[in-house]
């Protein structure tokens, strides 16, 4: 096992600000500080890009017209060789093909993170781009699932959840700026408003739990391809003056912060990286039990799981935290209490150990090759 510093190339060419982005660049930092080099390949004038550089880090720009973008992949392959790269590790679906391209006929070892539950696609160049990878991180036992029954071996794939780091000091967000009372109890939705998210259940849901906590008040913090459905949904409830749509926010974890409860509707779900700030934040849970989410949330412990897709049920919970304050602090105290396991910290020792491994061509367990 190799005990010297290593190169590792990150790619993560997306558009946006999500938590992949953050799981990407929070890693890189970690790896920096243990003494370990990174280079990350991304899209030059995008968040990621711009927060890396500040940051420190050493950027390669690329912008891919596409995952099979023959000329980003000579690019990140002389990357490679003129970096001495000893891993690259793809972190979203269209970074596995530059990835898998990029680092063929090089020195350098691939590792993959899946951070979703969707099916691979069955065809011969998915199959070949992740059998390419010496070892695959999946940020959810359901993660892991979805990735063999898509046909990948159960030996090359290892568990590792997402991370945020520890003792990070976030300041509330003012109440008074978000529109609501100091004296409102208030749940908050971080997320895309995209099909896997569901945001039009927790709409629903926040019409339900109005019925019993009526001066409840709400925030859906995001964008995305429902806004407009959305929209007409608050409309139609009659809860515009409850129930305020933020759009995108650079400040959610403040937003966290300022609220009462934490929910998220999702339908489909790696892990939930935005309950991993809950947690750290020591802010209860109202979850649906989708994907790995169940896995992340302890239901009655550190908040309360619901059926994914029943608005009344989520409603419900969410109203019945609002109102009982010795349950809203029982739980608090819960996520508080597990908060430690999904420390960054953690999530950067644990994947350099996987990186040793690859080099040292070990294959005990879930240590995979290529």
């Amino acid at each position: 096992m190799t005990s010297r510093p290593l190169t590792v190339m990150h790619i993560n060419t997306e558009r946006g600000w999500r938590g992949g982005e953050r799981q990407t660049l929070w890693l890189a930092q970690g790896l920096e500080r243990a003494g370990h080099r990174s280079l990350l390949v991304v899209r030059p004038g995008q968040p990621l890009a711009e927060r890396a550089a500040d940051a420190g880090l050493e950027i390669i720009p690329s912008a891919p017209g596409s995952e099979v973008d023959l000329a980003a992949a000579r690019w990140i392959r002389r990357a490679i060789l003129a970096n001495d790269v000893d891993i690259v590790h793809a972190h979203t679906a269209h970074a596995v093909a530059l990835a898998a391209m990029g680092a063929r006929r090089t020195p350098a070892r691939m590792v993959l993170t899946r951070r979703t539950v969707f099916q691979l696609r069955s065809n011969p160049f998915t199959r070949w781009k992740y059998r390419r990878a010496s070892a695959m991180i999946a940020i959810s036992e359901r993660v892991k699932e979805a990735l063999v029954e898509g046909g990948m071996s159960a030996a090359t794939i290892e568990v590792i959840p997402s991370g945020v780091p520890p003792d990070r000091e976030v300041a509330p967000a003012a109440r008074a700026e978000l529109g609501v009372p100091d004296d409102a109890p208030l749940v908050a939705m971080v997320g895309a408003l995209a099909r896997e998210k569901d945001p039009v259940t927790f709409v629903r849901a926040v019409a339900a739990a109005r019925e019993r906590v009526r001066d409840l008040r709400a925030l859906l913090v995001g964008d995305g391809p429902l806004r407009s459905a959305v929209e007409a949904e608050i409309e139609r409830l009659g809860i515009s003056d409850a129930l305020r749509l933020t759009g995108h926010r650079v400040d959610a974890d403040a937003i966290i912060m300022a609220a009462d409860i934490l929910a998220l509707s999702s339908v489909e779900e790696g892990l939930g990286s935005v309950l991993l700030d809950a947690m750290a934040f020591a802010k209860p849970v109202v979850a649906t039990d989708a994907g790995g989410i169940p896995e992340a949330v302890v239901h009655e412990v550190t908040g309360l799981i619901v059926p994914s897709g029943d608005a009344q049920a989520m409603g419900e919970a969410i109203a019945r935290v609002a109102s009982d304050r010795e349950l809203a602090a029982r739980l608090a105290a819960g996520a508080r209490e597990r908060a430690p396991r999904y420390s960054m910290d953690e999530v950067v020792r644990r994947t350099a150990a996987l990186y040793e491994r690859v080099l040292s061509g070990s294959r005990s367990g879930s240590r995979g090759t290529r």
